[in-house]
């Protein structure tokens, strides 16, 4: 039987991942190129990228999957809003690929597609229902129900990013005031770092890691921080949705216990004790793959459908 691949896009606030998996869903090929600030590059750079694939993989890829940070709109076929990436704010993204993607594609929410991908193919297989979260620049998720990926009515189900968890918190980027996403983020860490110090210095999320290994109390308190809201918002979705699992991941949680261990205690404390012992929470194992192997994995899906 001939080779058939399947490639996927997850296009983040800063980092835009590509790569192919195969019939099975192994990851066959991946790379990563900063992300483009606008449209018109972020188009050429896709065609760019495109040629390349094709060119290495002459014929054999069926399909593509694309994720992007933000509201897609299955109605409308564009993002309407993304907070972390406004250059896609209701542009009409479909058509614009069109021109460009000579095979079927597909387009969905980044963190949506991320969930997919580890229903399939990592932490989460095996369960039927589940909530998957990437924390980096922001704070993504999606939801698994009955063994499918549930958008809701419009396509924007699963912004958990944007439930309040700190009412007297700072201004969202959606928004809203004291979201999840402005509490638990990589930029969050930051502050919290800078706040806890007294500190006035140029650092990131990483820098924040390694001062907490290194025993700074300060770096410590910030990832309790935001284990603490992570918790709060972990608490919510127990008791709401009552799932088998929910799966950490993005960058921030490559910081492994400093943020798990906190958010798990504090889950624990605001979740119905029997609701929360019929829910695992773990770590993402495809890591920073979750996103484009979910695209690819989607876009494979929808071409089989439509056959």
């Amino acid at each position: 039987m001939p080779e058939k691949y399947f490639a996927g896009f997850d296009l983040g606030g800063t980092q835009l991942k590509y790569g192919l998996i195969d019939q099975k869903g192994s990851l066959v090929f991946k790379n990563k190129v900063p992300s483009p600030p606008d449209i018109k590059q972020l188009l050429i750079l896709i065609k760019s990228l495109w040629e390349e694939l094709s060119l290495k993989y002459l014929g054999k890829i069926q399909s593509a999957g694309f994720g992007f940070a933000g509201f897609y709109s299955n109605k409308k076929k564009r993002i309407l809003r993304s907070p972390n990436y406004p250059a896609l704010n209701d542009f009409p993204i479909f058509p614009a690929l069109k021109k460009i993607i000579p095979v079927p594609f597909s387009i969905h929410n980044d963190a949506n597609l991320a969930a997919y991908g580890e229903y399939l193919y990592g932490s989460g297989q095996g369960a039927q229902s589940l909530v998957f979260l990437t924390i980096g620049t922001g704070v993504g998720s999606g939801i698994i129900l009955n063994g499918e990926l549930w958008s809701g009515k419009c396509g924007f189900a699963g912004e958990l990013g944007h439930i309040t968890v700190n009412p007297e918190g700072l201004h969202c980027n959606c928004g809203n005031i004291g979201c999840l996403e402005t509490e638990v983020s990589a930029p969050a860490l930051v502050r919290n770092y800078l706040n806890f110090s007294g500190k006035n210095e140029i650092i990131t999320a990483k820098d924040v890691y390694l001062r907490a290994i290194d025993g700074d109390q300060a770096a410590q308190r910030s990832f309790e921080r935001c284990g603490y809201y992570l918790g709060i918002g972990l608490g919510i979705v127990i008791n709401f949705l009552n799932p088998e699992k929910i799966i950490l991941g993005g960058g921030v949680m490559d910081s492994g216990r400093w943020l798990l261990q906190p958010t798990i205690n504090e889950a624990k404390k605001r979740s119905i004790p029997v609701i929360y012992g019929c829910c695992q929470i773990k770590k993402s194992s495809l890591g920073n793959e979750a996103g484009l192997i979910g695209a690819a994995a989607w876009a494979r899906k929808q071409l089989q459908r439509s056959k």
